[in-house]
């Protein structure tokens, strides 16, 4: 038999402790507090309540609490000291965030179950993770989930103890691994949105730094190398907005904020350095610009932007662009009377890519 519980105040009447009881010397570990729970429940269920252990439990309780938080959800098992909580700690008097913590101790529980331990492990992974990488609503709601995952999984431990069905504890376990899948699939969601955010934010930032020292540029005199490289930038932008509204935009979230942040900020200055490159090719006769029109000529400056806008959305196009105008390698003399196994291919002629793509 497994028992869900709050806090200790919504259980019911506490004893009242001695205030220099209450300070213990130093912050209790979850799995103290833990056995503290199974002695004062086990007292609670022979009739004949243990004050000590009451007022042991309540001591250790408050100092957990006072460390890591209010235990805003907790199941406890009532025949081996074995449980799973969830803390959040307001911060700032809740002006900021709280700070929410996973804390399981299932040792004694699952030492004869190694089945649920591995489930239990998968709930502990996903805990690390959810509060290394995701923050805010996200990451409470995930370790909601994941708390609530773990519970079951205990409640299971207590059932088998119990009843002895095999057969219907493995369904019950198996339905409870589906659950944990779901919420790996949400964990996954949500700090790939998260991540997207702060990708974008560093593409954000870096492209109207570019865009400000750009302006100060042009404002004093023309450069199409600086012009194009605003119109690489924002074409970088566009296309990232375009895979992300397609819902095609993955990326690496477990790096973290900072990496996915810098490498944000890579994607502008790439399409800046390809529109530049381009621009430099027209510029230098190496590439072609199809307007009939004078080197100054507004007409002229246009299209040029527009090569360069292309250029930073998409840099395949840019790479084969640059590399179609290097000269094919000249083949050595094919011995006589023999014939070449491989015919060179005109500059024009590219390989296909495998799967297109703006990156």
């Amino acid at each position: 038999m497994a028992e869900r519980i709050q806090p200790l105040s919504d259980v019911g009447p506490v004893r009242h402790v001695p205030a220099q009881s209450r300070t213990p010397a130093r912050a209790p570990s979850f799995s103290e507090l833990v056995h503290a729970h199974h002695a004062w429940w086990r007292g609670q269920q022979g009739g004949a309540p243990d004050h000590t252990a009451e007022a042991a439990y309540d001591s250790m309780h408050a100092a957990f609490e006072a460390t890591h938080g209010k235990i805003a959800r907790a199941y406890w098992c009532s025949d081996i000291p074995s449980a799973v909580a969830l803390t959040e700690k307001k911060r700032l008097r809740g002006r900021v965030r709280s700070n929410f913590g996973f804390h399981r101790e299932s040792d004694w529980a699952t030492k004869n179950a190694s089945d649920v331990a591995a489930e239990l492990h998968r709930c502990d992974a996903l805990a690390v993770r959810a509060k290394a990488v995701l923050t805010g609503v996200r990451q409470q709601i995930c370790l909601e989930l994941v708390v609530s995952c773990a519970a079951n999984l205990l409640s299971l431990v207590d059932k088998r103890a119990r009843s002895g069905d095999e057969e219907s504890s493995a369904e019950a376990l198996d339905r409870e691994r589906a659950a944990i899948k779901k919420v790996e699939s949400y964990y996954c969601e949500a700090a790939n949105g998260q991540a997207q955010l702060i990708y974008f934010g560093g593409i954000a930032i870096v492209t109207l730094l570019i865009a400000v020292v750009a302006t100060i540029w042009l404002s004093i005199s023309w450069a199409a190398p600086v012009a194009a490289l605003i119109a690489g930038a924002l074409g970088a932008v566009v296309s990232v907005i375009q895979r992300i509204n397609s819902g095609v935009f993955e990326l690496e979230y477990d790096v973290g904020g900072p990496y996915t942040f810098f490498l944000g900020g890579l994607r502008p200055v790439l399409g800046g350095v390809f529109a530049m490159a381009i621009t430099f090719a027209v510029s230098g006769g190496l590439v072609h610009l199809p307007v009939d029109a004078p080197a100054h000529s507004d007409s002229r400056r246009f299209a040029l932007l527009v090569l360069a806008f292309l250029a930073g959305f998409s840099e395949r196009w840019a790479q084969d662009t640059l590399t179609a105008i290097v000269p094919a390698t000249p083949h050595a003399p094919a011995p006589a009377g023999s014939q070449s196994s491989q015919t060179a291919s005109p500059p024009h002629e590219r390989t296909p890519q495998k799967g297109a793509d703006h990156e």
